[in-house]
């Protein structure tokens, strides 16, 4: 599905903001302050149900409104049935999606609809933040791919709670966990099997050959830790650590301790990269998702593109740009200049829009 029409509701400066994108790339240029930035923001709650700017929805609420909108409408290459999607979300926290008018509090239902990813100036936070950044990185595709994996995911969740509310009771300390430790480990198995296969078996060699036109001076080495010793099952670590567990209050060994490690000759990628160099092994990772989702379930990504001129130079930004454009995906770009985009102009499929006190107007 790719986004035919979008409108834009008491979203920080965008009062009422309606834009028909192109199916190709979409371009927004602005100063600084413009709404550009607030642009890609609302399309993200699309794909996410939450912002990449800040963790507080009342925070991107204009003053004196009660909730903000963001409406689109979405058509398929392949056959041309379109969807209308939709949500809101309320000073009290309240979320409401539609769905072809059908209304819903559950954000999944929305997410599912609209595979979306984002490039900003915080991505580098993938591979310097914490592990659950990158385990986020894997289950985005997973959520996409795997139908049941949401669901087993919760299962998983569920049971993790469970574990961790046992070992906090001070009073439980003999109560029987064999339930709820049965039922982690056998969840933990179906999860840990969902992110090696999907990695071994696509992403990892995909982001590899990515890596050979980005950063081809350097040999990566990229690995799964699942999250407990490689030698032991993990009922055999849960056991292990069970006193110690029970004393701390929570269960430390399991997928929810999962990682995805990239090295160069052994050592943290981050640590031997510079900055721009980083960015340019986060965009291929990136890129690489979009490539094996399109390439598995012949599903076009929507690709949000922040301030790439600040962060990629010329070459890196055509070659990016190049390659998400070859995967069918649809792209929205800003930029303070065009011409940090001049390579765009080799493109038919295009539509530069300026944006102004967040305003927008399409270039003829």
């Amino acid at each position: 599905m790719k986004l035919d029409r979008v409108q834009i509701s008491d979203f920080r400066n965008l009062d009422n903001l309606s834009f028909k994108p192109n199916k190709n790339i979409n371009v927004f240029i602005g100063e600084n302050g413009s709404g550009k930035s607030s642009i890609l923001e609302a399309l993200h709650y699309l794909g996410f149900a939450r912002s990449f700017r800040t963790s507080k929805h009342k925070n991107v609420i204009q003053a004196k409104k009660n909730c903000f909108t963001i409406f689109c409408s979405s058509k398929s290459d392949d056959d041309g049935s379109s969807n209308k999607l939709g949500i809101s979300r309320h000073r009290d926290d309240s979320c409401v999606v539609n769905i072809n008018g059908i209304k819903s509090k559950k954000a999944s239902d929305l997410v599912s609809c609209l595979p979306i990813q984002i490039f900003t100036p915080q991505s580098s936070d993938l591979l310097l933040g914490a592990p659950k950044l990158r385990r986020r990185y894997v289950d985005w595709l997973l959520f996409h791919v795997e139908h049941a994996f949401n669901l087993e995911s919760s299962v998983l969740s569920k049971s993790l709670k469970q574990l961790n509310a046992l070992y906090k009771d001070k009073g439980a300390k003999h109560q029987d966990d064999s339930y709820w430790k049965d039922l982690f480990c056998k969840q933990s198995n179906t999860i840990t099997d969902y992110r090696q296969n999907i990695l071994n078996n696509g992403l990892i060699p995909m982001i590899y050959s990515i890596l050979t036109d980005f950063l081809p001076e350097f040999c990566f080495e990229i690995s799964y830790y699942r999250g407990w010793e490689k030698e032991l099952s993990l009922k055999q670590c849960l056991d292990k650590n069970s006193l110690k567990d029970r004393r701390n209050g929570f269960v430390s060994v399991g997928p929810h301790k999962a990682d995805l490690r990239v090295k160069i000759g052994g050592i943290g990628a981050h640590e031997i990269l510079s900055r721009g160099q980083l960015r340019m092994l986060v965009a291929s990772m990136q890129l690489a998702q979009t490539l094996f989702l399109q390439t598995i379930t012949n599903k076009p990504s929507i690709f949000l593109l922040d301030d790439i001129g600040a962060e990629l130079d010329e070459d890196k930004r055509r070659i990016f740009i190049s390659r998400l454009s070859q995967s069918n995906t649809q792209l929205f770009v800003t930029a303070i200049d065009i011409n940090q985009l001049d390579f765009i102009k080799n493109y038919n499929e295009k539509t530069v829009f300026h944006v102004e006190h967040g305003h927008v107007r399409e270039e003829i």
